[in-house]
């Protein structure tokens, strides 16, 4: 059973920062592109980052590019999702996924497996 665990959200205020974690078991981690999704309130799952199988690929939303950092250690089957600089319209829920295609990493229905998300308040 696969399973997809995110931990590390919390309450933080603006200019502050937070690192996310995905905890993935039951799939091979290292087979699969990882990406980061969020929702806020009243609005759609939006893509956050992506990051290729390996690690050497990684793209990103414009609205969190030199904020945010994406990596992966294959060998603890972990993603994760520093955050830097908040701000209060980056309070969403966090979703880390498991995908098959790079080229689409940006696409939610590329993603087979997801996590059950974390919540980021940034308020102060």
């Amino acid at each position: 059973q696969v399973q997809l665990v995110e931990s590390g959200g919390g309450l933080v205020q603006p200019g502050g920062s937070l690192r996310l974690s995905c905890a993935a078991s039951g799939l091979t981690f290292s087979n699969y592109v990882m990406g980061w999704f969020r929702q806020a309130p009243g609005k759609e799952r939006e893509f956050v980052v992506a990051i290729s199988r390996a690690g050497s690929s990684t793209t990103y939303a414009d609205s969190v590019k030199g904020r945010f950092t994406i990596s992966r250690d294959n060998a603890e089957n972990t993603l994760y999702l520093q955050m830097n600089s908040l701000k209060p319209e980056d309070t969403a829920v966090y979703y880390c996924a498991a995908g098959s295609v790079y080229a689409h990493a940006k696409v939610i229905s590329a993603y087979d497996y997801w996590g059950q998300g974390t919540q980021v308040t940034v308020s102060s």
